[in-house]
């Protein structure tokens, strides 16, 4: 799954006739139609989707294959991945999530922080969330421009200069 970034899931049935609540996870979430095929982890592809309409923080949307309530429901909570070369080039303050996961985490000594485990968005900003060399615990990290200052996808690391105590107290 490298080459593929995720783009949306799909959120069960919308009515009894195949449609499928679909969430987009895209800048632009209507262009999530025209990264198609898209694929799921478990090796699915769906060749074709067309929206239809929209419904509570989602769109309704007719993908090839389903025609059924019950097939539509049946893949609630799927994710759906797009081929990353079908994506748009970004700018470069801009990063794709997939390309930060497991990257290592230096502050601006060199001295390693722990790795990008994930990236949350829960409506305030980005944050990194970093897992600790030394374990399973995590620290969430502002991933803002004086939070994060370096991001070299080239080298493969990421340079922070967290607030002060965040890693000193384990992020507790």
């Amino acid at each position: 799954m490298a080459a593929r970034v995720v783009v949306g899931s799909l959120g069960g049935a919308f009515g009894v006739h195949g449609e499928v609540r679909l969430k987009s996870f895209c800048a632009d979430p209507a262009a999530i139609a025209d990264y198609a095929p898209l694929f799921t982890e478990d090796g699915g592809i769906f060749a074709q989707i067309v929206l239809t309409g929209e419904a509570k923080g989602a769109f309704t949307a007719r993908v090839d294959a389903i025609t059924t309530k019950e097939q539509a429901d049946a893949l609630k909570g799927t994710v759906l991945y797009a081929d990353r070369d079908r994506l748009p080039s970004l700018p470069d303050d801009e990063f794709y999530h997939a390309d930060l996961i497991g990257l290592p985490v230096h502050d601006t000594g060199g001295a390693l922080l722990g790795r990008v485990k994930a990236v949350h968005d829960h409506g305030a900003g980005d944050l990194l969330e970093v897992e600790l060399p030394q374990g399973s615990a995590t620290v969430l990290v502002p991933f803002t421009r004086s939070a994060v200052p370096t991001v070299d996808l080239a080298a493969g690391r990421i340079v922070a200069d967290p607030p002060e105590g965040l890693f000193s107290d384990g992020g507790a």
